[in-house]
């Protein structure tokens, strides 16, 4: 498979689960996690089973998430959303960088930056 082709391929695979999650569909990590699946932000996780454990009591899990970019390259898959809740409707801005090898996601990396008021960013977050 070439580069460009595998890059797409992850892109597909990582935005169908990000639709998916989106909507509510956290079963779709079972797919989508490498059983050894490593976790790099602090105080999350590692290993498939304990990520689910924690993504499903976590903010996201009840969260909207409006995707703004996804950026694929060989191995990785990056991904810029706003998270809001009806709590907290500036919400964050958010980006997850996932890298795969044979169809699964065996890291991510993110980060997490609140939303300002309108007035501190005038040419917006996203």
């Amino acid at each position: 498979m070439s580069e460009s082709s595998k890059a797409a391929s992850n892109k597909q695979l990582v935005l169908h689960g990000f639709t998916q999650f989106a909507a509510g569909n956290i079963d779709v990590l079972r797919t989508l996690l490498h059983e050894d699946f490593i976790e790099h932000s602090p105080g999350n996780p590692s290993g498939r089973e304990a990520f689910i454990a924690f993504i499903a009591e976590a903010p996201v899990a009840r969260a909207r998430l409006d995707l703004k970019r996804v950026i694929a390259d060989d191995d990785h898959v990056m991904m810029h959303y706003h998270m809001a809740t009806d709590d907290d409707p500036r919400g964050v801005a958010v980006v997850d960088i996932w890298r795969l090898i044979d169809g699964q996601i065996v890291e991510h990396w993110d980060v997490v930056q609140p939303v300002p008021e309108a007035a501190q960013v005038p040419h917006g977050m996203f």
